[in-house]
This record gives C-alpha cells, structure tokens and sequence, in this order.
C-alpha cells in the first residue's frame, strides 16, 4: 500500500510548474502584444545601459573570483552567471535591430559586443552554443532565398523535436571519448546519462507521458519504477537538460505534436517579414532551440520572461519600421 502510495500522481507539483509558468506565459504574450509601438522613449536607452553593464560585470566579476557574489553574500559559484549569460543571447539581437533603425547604430554595437562578451566569458557552454547558432542562422537566412531559410529553421526544429527521445542513445554511440575529454566543464558524460534515462522513461511510456511540471520528481512516478535501477538514479536530476525531452517526457506524443504544430506555425508568421526582420527572429529561433536543446527547465519562469522580452523588443524594431514608413512626408 505504502508503495502504491509513493507511486501515484503528483499533482502537487504539476499545480506548483503551472503557477510559475503560466502567469508569466501570459505577462509576456500581452507585453508582446501591447508594448510595442507603445514603449516610453527611455525604454530602449534604460534596456542598452543594463546589457553595458551585465556583460562586463560577467565578464569582471569572474575574472575576479566572483568579488560581488562575496560582497552581497550571494551564492559564490562561477555558474550563477550562466542563466544572464542565456538572457543575453535572447535580448541583444532584437534590441540591436532596433536601436539601430532609430539611428543609434554605434549603441547597437556596443549592446552585441557587450552582450557577446558576457556570453563567451561566463562558464555556460549552453549561453555560447545558443550564440553560434544564433549566428550562423542569421547569416545563412542572408544567403538564403527566403523559404529556403524558413524551411532549414523548421527542419531543425522538427528534428529536435522528433530525434530527442533517441538523443541519448544517439550520442552514446557516435560521440567520441575526445569529444568527452573537451566537454569535461559541461559535464557532457552526465548529460548523455541523463538524455538516455528520460529517454527510456519516454519509451515506456510514449502516449500520455508522465504529467505537466513534474520533472524535479520524475523519480518517483509510474514510469520510474518500469526502469532498471541504473538507469533510475539519473532521474532525479530535475529535469531532462532537454526542454524538448522534457516536453516528451512530461506530455508525451501529443504534447509533442502540439509543440512542433506551435513551433511551425510560428516559422509561417515569420516567414512574411523583411528581410532584417527576418534574420533577427530566426537567428533569435536558432538560439533559443540550441540553448532548449542543452539546458535549463523549459517551463522555468526565468526563460520565458526572457523569451517574451525578446519577442517585444523584435516587434517593437518592427513597429518603429512601420511607424517611420507611414510617417514619412508626402
């Protein structure tokens, strides 16, 4: 009885996810949805002064040994920098777009280059994948025709999506030991454990999945106890380190589909923007899937708020351009 009794839901902590993530998912769709076109004119000015100073003070505060972390008392640990450094990646892009459109060009350097510093000095290989991703599928959405960008977007994705579930036992097999030794910091061997136990969990259970928001206490689900004892400790890290793992896991294959409907309907909205625009939301897209692919809690409060801040800032570089064309003279 006692064991049935551990095993049952947990709605607890799916209702504990939900309050943290659904709140916030709603102040970030409706500031995306209103702020633009709308912000103060000290909004961009106020948003550039913090990105000029968060990225040296990462890039200082390390090289130091973490003297603010000591000066406030704070937890001293060279990773508590990693989840600004993710923030970083998400804002600079967007809000470069649009202060250089209202003419502030050498500020919209300095927030790339600031932002850029804070994310290669900082110790999390997730901040600096999300930024080469970032990159390059900026520049290629340049070389690219425009459906031909848009489409290597979504096959990305969609592989993301459809590959995760596997991914652990992919890489257990084609990742060499080199590979490992290079990897040592980001605890590469871990990750690969960890992919392949939630990736297990997934099989067993494919359909309905184990439940919202109940990652940090996957251990003692259902699923869990199907799984072989070595292969059951590493799910009590909480979470996969896979938001699209996590999305399988937690949801299942619906969850799952839903998230790759989402995911390609997003791509069709973009898909109709300039040229600029373009660029900066799919470089935008890359970066976002390539730090989900490796990191953090995907319904974690932090990430979406700095998702949503980012959809503001390119809408609101979008609004600017819509508003400088109509108020153009005749």
């Amino acid at each position: 009885m006692r064991r049935l009794h551990r095993l049952e839901p947990l709605p607890g902590s799916s209702l504990r996810m939900l309050g943290e993530f659904f709140p916030t998912l709603v102040a970030a769709y409706l500031l995306a949805r209103l702020a633009p076109g709308r912000l103060p004119n000290f909004a961009a000015p106020l948003a550039c002064l913090a990105i000029l100073v968060a990225g040296p003070l990462i890039a200082i505060d390390l090289a130091l040994d973490l003297p603010v972390e000591r000066l406030f008392g704070s937890r001293v640990a060279a990773f508590v920098h990693n989840r600004p450094a993710m923030i970083l990646d998400l804002v600079a892009a967007p809000l470069a777009l649009l202060l250089w459109r209202r003419g502030s060009r050498l500020a919209a350097l300095a927030v790339l280059a600031c932002a850029a510093l804070g994310i290669l000095k900082s110790i999390s290989g997730a901040a600096a994948m999300g930024l080469i991703a970032g990159l390059a599928m900026a520049g290629l959405s340049r070389l690219l025709p425009r459906r031909g960008a848009v489409a290597l977007a979504g096959l990305g994705l969609g592989l993301a999506v459809t590959l995760t579930p596997i991914e652990g036992d992919l890489l257990s097999k084609v990742m060499p030991e080199a590979a490992h030794a290079r990897l040592t910091q980001s605890s590469s061997r871990a990750r690969v454990a960890i992919a392949r136990s939630f990736g297990t969990a997934v099989a067993l259970s494919p359909w309905r999945g184990a439940g919202f928001g109940i990652s940090g206490r996957f251990a003692e689900t259902p699923v869990a106890a199907r799984i072989e004892p070595e292969m059951r400790i590493l799910l009590g890290v909480g979470h996969p380190h896979n938001s699209f793992l996590q999305v399988w896991a937690e949801l299942g294959l619906p969850g799952a589909f839903l998230a790759t409907l989402v995911l390609m309907l997003m791509l069709a909205r973009l898909s109709v923007l300039p040229v600029a625009d373009l660029s900066v939301a799919l470089g935008l897209v890359a970066c976002a899937a390539a730090i989900a692919f490796v990191e953090h809690n995907a319904w974690a409060g932090w990430w979406t708020a700095g998702l949503g801040a980012a959809i503001t800032w390119a809408r609101a570089a979008r609004a600017r351009t819509d508003f400088s064309a109509t108020d153009l003279p005749t």
